[in-house]
C-alpha cells in the first residue's frame, strides 16, 4: 500500500543520516587540519637570546637563521615536533621497548627484546654525566619539541586513530632515538654470531674456511690492490650439506628481502674534479616508509667565536639537533654502516645450586636483577626480570645462556661530538672529530674545499686482544685507522671489507657485504676519469647494471641445454626469457633479471636448507645469509668447478641440481596461474612505501601511501632498491659550493597527509631526478621572538 507519510519520514531519516555523516566528515577534516604545522606568523619563545626565523621553500625545506646555536636548537625542536612527532615517538619507543603502550600485545615481543638492553636507564645515566653545555643544548631542543606540540590545534592524527595521547618529550628520549638506530644498524650481529657458532660446531676447520671466506674476488678494500688467493675446496662437505630444508624453498627463492643492506658513500678528490673541489656523495639504505627517515634543513648561525656558519644536510628527528650528513661549507661528509665486529655472545655457566650465579671468563659472579614493566594497551602490564652480568644482559639460545656484550652498552657509545663537525674547517679537523663521535659505528668519508678526501671510522670500536674471549673496553680514537688522499684520488665504502692490512683487525668483521656493490662503485668512479663533475659523480648512485647477476644468468643458460628443455615447455620458456628478457640491468621490464636472481636464491635453499632450519631454531633471523653474505661466491665456485664430493646425494650430477633450482623458480612464479613472461623485475620490485598507521588501518592506505611504482635497481649494485627498503636519500655536493649540490629522498618533509609537503619530492626520487640541495626562495616564514 502506498503511504506518503512513511515515504516523507524515510526521506527525513535519510537526509538526517546524510547530514550527520557530512558533519562527522567535516569534523574529521577540521580536526586533521588543526594538527597541521604552523608555517607563518610570529611566536614568543621565552628563553631565546635573539629572534630566529624559519623560512620554508616550495618543498617545505626550512632555512633556520639566528645568532645563537641554542636558539636554533629550540626552533629545530619546534618544527620537528610539528612535522614529525609521531615518527619521533615511535623511534624513542623502539629504543626503550615501549611500543606496546601504543599498539597492544602484538608489539610485546619486540618490546621485550629491546627492553632487555634497558636503554632508558642507560640514557638517564648518560644525561647525569653529561657536561652542562651539552645538556643545555638538548634541553633547548626538548623545550622546542614540547612547545611545538602544544602549539598544534589538535593532537597528531595518529593518536586519534590509535586512541592514545602523545606523551611529553624529555632529554632521555632524544638519546633513545639514537639507541633505536643501534638496533637498526647493528641488530643483525646477534643472529650472525649464533649462525656462525652453529657452523663452527657442524664443520671442520677446512670446511669452515671455505664456507665462511674472509674475502672474495668481489672485494675492493681501500688499502689493497691484490687480494689473497682462494681457499681450497675441502675434500668433503659437512654432513648437513645439500639436505632439504622443508617448505622454505618458495619463501627463500622468491627473495622477499634485500640481501645487501647498508649504504653507499664516496668522494672524488679535487684533483679529479673540474672545479678543484672534492665531490662527496652519499645514499644511506634503510627501511622506507612515510614520513621518510630524514629531515632536510639548513642552519645559519654564529659560532662561539662570532664566525658565521652554515650547515646544510639531514637530521634524524628526535635526536639531538645535529646535521647527520651534509656540509658545513668547508667539509662535506657521509656515512655508511661499518659492519665492524661490535657484539659478542659470551657463553656462561650457570651455577646449578644458585641460578643467580654465573661463571664468566673472569670468574664467578652474582647477577643483577632488574624488574621491568611494559605497559600494554588494552591489556595488563607485562612484568619480567632482566638478568644482567658484568658483560651485559643474559639471553637464552639453543639451551645455552649467553651474555650480550655489546659496545652500545658503554656510556661513551652516545655523545654529542657530532657537533664538532660544525666547526671543522679542514679534512684533518673532520677526521679527528669523527673518531670521537658517539653513534653506531660508521664508515666516515669526507672531502674539503681544498680538494682533500679521507676515510675513517666514526663511532665507538671495541678494544680486542688476540687471545681474549671478548673485547675489553673501547679503542682509543687516536688508534682508529684512516686513509687520506689515496693515489687513486677516490674513496668509497659500501658496507664491504674496508681494509686488508693494518687496521683490519681493529674493525673486525661484523657482517660485511659480499662486495659486488662496492666493486661496481669503485670501478664506476674510476671510469669517470681525471676530469669529472658533480653530475657524473651523482650518476653512479643510479647505476643499476646487473654485473653481479650476469654470471648467474650465464650459469642458468648453460644448464638449460637441449636435453634439459626437451619436452619441458616451461624450461624452454625460462631459457627464452633469460636470453631475450635480459637488459643487462635490474630494469623494471626485465624478466631475465628476475629469473636469474630466483635461480641463485633457489640454489641457496637447496644447499643450505637443512642448516637454515637448525639455525633458525636459535634465532629466527639466523641462517647462512646471516652467517656470511659471501655465500653466493661459495656456491658460484662450486658450480663452476663441480667437485664430485660436494654434489648433494639427491642429485646424479651438478646439472640436475641446477635444473631443480630452475624448476623451483618456475613453480613459485607460476603458482597463481600467471605465465613466466609476466614475471618482470618491476612486478616483483614494486614500491610499498606507506605510513605505519596504514598497517593498522588498511582502509586509509590510499591516503597514507606513495604510489606503487615499479623500481629499477636491486642489491649488489649501487642503485639498491626494494619494495620498502633502499636509498633513503641521495645527496652529492662539493663543500663550499652547496648551491650546486643535488638531492632527493622518497618522501617529503611532513608526516601529515594533508600537508603539501607529505609526498613533495617523492616522484623525483622514483625517477632519479635531482632537486637543489639548498632550499629555494621562501614561501612561508615563521619567526620566534624572545
Amino acid at each position: 500500500m502506498h503511504n506518503p507519510g512513511l515515504k516523507r519520514w524515510s526521506l527525513r531519516v535519510l537526509l538526517s543520516c546524510v547530514g550527520v555523516l557530512a558533519l562527522a566528515l567535516l569534523a574529521a577534516w577540521l580536526f586533521l587540519r588543526a594538527s597541521l604545522a604552523q608555517l607563518d606568523g610570529t611566536r614568543r619563545a621565552p628563553g631565546l637570546f635573539a629572534t630566529v626565523s624559519v623560512a620554508r621553500d616550495t618543498y617545505g625545506v626550512p632555512l633556520l637563521q639566528g645568532s645563537n646555536r641554542l636558539d636554533l636548537s629550540y626552533a629545530t625542536g619546534f618544527i620537528h615536533a610539528q612535522d614529525r612527532f609521531f615518527q619521533m615517538d615511535l623511534l624513542r619507543r623502539v629504543g626503550a621497548g615501549e611500543l606496546a603502550e601504543l599498539f597492544g600485545e602484538r608489539a610485546l615481543a619486540a618490546d621485550k627484546a629491546h627492553r632487555l638492553h634497558r636503554f632508558r636507564a642507560r640514557a638517564e645515566r648518560m644525561l647525569a654525566a653529561m657536561p652542562a653545555a651539552e645538556r643545555q643544548f638538548i634541553d633547548r631542543y626538548v623545550a622546542g619539541v614540547n612547545d611545538g606540540m602544544k602549539a598544534l590545534g589538535a593532537r597528531p592524527f595518529e593518536y586519534a586513530l590509535t586512541g592514545t595521547a602523545p606523551r611529553a618529550w624529555n632529554a632521555a628520549d632524544s638519546l633513545l632515538v639514537v639507541c633505536a638506530m643501534f638496533f637498526d644498524l647493528q641488530g643483525s650481529q646477534e643472529p650472525r654470531k649464533l649462525a656462525r657458532g652453529w657452523i663452527v660446531e657442524h664443520t671442520d676447520p677446512a670446511q669452515r674456511a671455505f664456507l665462511l671466506p674472509d674475502v672474495t674476488e668481489w672485494d675492493t678494500p681501500l688499502d689493497a690492490a691484490l687480494l689473497p688467493g682462494r681457499t681450497p675446496i675441502p675434500p668433503l662437505p659437512p654432513r648437513w650439506w645439500g639436505q632439504r630444508g622443508g617448505s622454505a624453498l618458495l619463501r627463500v627463492a622468491s627473495a622477499d628481502f634485500i640481501d645487501a643492506v647498508g649504504s653507499n658513500n664516496w668522494a672524488v678528490a679535487g684533483s679529479r674534479s673540474r672545479d678543484g673541489g672534492a665531490i662527496v656523495s652519499n645514499d644511506m639504505h634503510l627501511g622506507l616508509q612515510l614520513p621518510t627517515t630524514w629531515y632536510r634543513l639548513v642552519l645559519q648561525f654564529q659560532d662561539a667565536d662570532g664566525k658565521p656558519r652554515r650547515m646544510a644536510g639531514l637530521m634524524l628527528p628526535g635526536t639531538p639537533p645535529l646535521i647527520v650528513v651534509g656540509s658545513n661549507g668547508h667539509v662535506a661528509w657521509g656515512y655508511t654502516n661499518s659492519y665492524a665486529d661490535l657484539l659478542d655472545l659470551v657463553a656462561l655457566d650457570v651455577d646449578p645450586a644458585n641460578p643467580a650465579r654465573v661463571r664468566t671468563p673472569n670468574g664467578w659472579e652474582t647477577l643483577a636483577s632488574h624488574d621491568e614493566t611494559i605497559l600494554v594497551k588494552g591489556a595488563k602490564a607485562h612484568r619480567f626480570v632482566v638478568r644482567d652480568s658484568s658483560l651485559g644482559p643474559l639471553r637464552q639460545a639453543g639451551g645455552r645462556t649467553y651474555a650480550i656484550h655489546w659496545i652500545a652498552h658503554l656510556p661513551g657509545a652516545l655523545n654529542l661530538n657530532q657537533r664538532k663537525l660544525e666547526t671543522a674547517d679542514t679534512l684533518v679537523d673532520a677526521l679527528a672529530a669523527a673518531a670521537t663521535i658517539g653513534i653506531p659505528a660508521q664508515n666516515f668519508i669526507a672531502g674539503d674545499d681544498k680538494g682533500n678526501i679521507g676515510w675513517t671510522i666514526t663511532g665507538m670500536l671495541p678494544r680486542r686482544a688476540m687471545a681474549a674471549v671478548t673485547w675489553d673496553g673501547a679503542l682509543a680514537p687516536a688508534n682508529y685507522p684512516r686513509i687520506v688522499n689515496p693515489a687513486s684520488r677516490q674513496l668509497s665504502s659500501a658496507n664491504s671489507r674496508q681494509l686488508m692490512g693494518a687496521g683490519a683487525q681493529l674493525i673486525g668483521d661484523g657482517g660485511f657485504d659480499l662486495g659486488a656493490r662496492g666493486r661496481q662503485i669503485h670501478d664506476g668512479l674510476l671510469a669517470l676519469g681525471a676530469d669529472t663533475d658533480l653530475k657524473a659523480v651523482y650518476g653512479v648512485t643510479l647505476d643499476d647494471r646487473a654485473i653481479f647477476m650476469a654470471g648467474w644468468r650465464q650459469r642458468a643458460i648453460a644448464a638449460l641445454d637441449a636435453a634439459a628443455v626437451a619436452a619441458k615447455p616451461q624450461r624452454a620458456e625460462f631459457l627464452r626469457l633469460l636470453q631475450t628478457g635480459w637488459r643487462g640491468r635490474a630494469s623494471v621490464d626485465s624478466t631475465g633479471y628476475r629469473l636469474a636472481r630466483g635461480f641463485m636464491w633457489a640454489l641457496y635453499d637447496l644447499l643450505f636448507g637443512a642448516a637454515n632450519v637448525d639455525m633458525a631454531a636459535l634465532d629466527d633471523k639466523a641462517g647462512m645469509n646471516a652467517a656470511s653474505a659471501r655465500w653466493p661466491a661459495v656456491v658460484a665456485r662450486l658450480l663452476d668447478e663441480r667437485p664430485a664430493s660436494w654434489l648433494p646425494a639427491a642429485y646424479p650430477n651438478w646439472r640436475s641440481l641446477e635444473l631443480a633450482a630452475i624448476d623451483a623458480v618456475i613453480a613459485q612464479l607460476t603458482a597463481g596461474g600467471e605465465p613466466l613472461a609476466k614475471a618482470t623485475w618491476g612486478a616483483r620490485n614494486t614500491a610499498s612505501i606507506a605510513h605505519p598507521i596504514s598497517r593498522a588501518v588498511p582502509a586509509l592506505r590510499r591516503f597514507l601511501a606513495a604510489s606503487a611504482d615499479s623500481l629499477p635497481g636491486d642489491a649488489n649494485m649501487p642503485r639498491v632498491a626494494g619494495p620498502n627498503f633502499g636509498q633513503s636519500e641521495r645527496m652529492t655536493l662539493t663543500p663550499g659550493k652547496e648551491e650546486q649540490g643535488v638531492f632527493n629522498m622518497p618522501g617529503g618533509q611532513s608526516g601529515h597527509p594533508l600537508s603539501p609537503f607529505f609526498l613533495r619530492g617523492h616522484a623525483a626520487w622514483v625517477a632519479g631526478e635531482t632537486v637543489p640541495l639548498l632550499p629555494g626562495p621562501a614561501v612561508h616564514t615563521l619567526r620566534f621572538e624572545k
